[in-house]
């Protein structure tokens, strides 16, 4: 997966970035979980996560994303 490929489709707790990268992979969708927050740097949760896919993927993840969102 190419970096200037990535479209972030999904930012919240990690829990459920993980749950959403768990049903993408069911799919066949290959997606990036980044934390950008020095959280970890001091041993903490942090509380928003970023979820990436290819922007080719958009299309195909579109109902799986909006299943998970619509959930909360």
């Amino acid at each position: 997966m190419k970096k200037e490929n990535l479209i972030k489709v999904f930012a919240g707790s990690e829990s459920s970035a993980i749950l959403l990268k768990s049903r993408l992979k069911e799919i066949g969708v290959e997606s990036v979980i980044k934390n950008d927050s020095s959280d970890a740097f001091l041993g903490t949760t942090p509380q928003v996560v970023d979820l990436y896919i290819s922007k080719n993927d958009l299309k195909k993840s579109n109902p799986v994303i909006k299943g998970l969102v619509k959930k909360k």
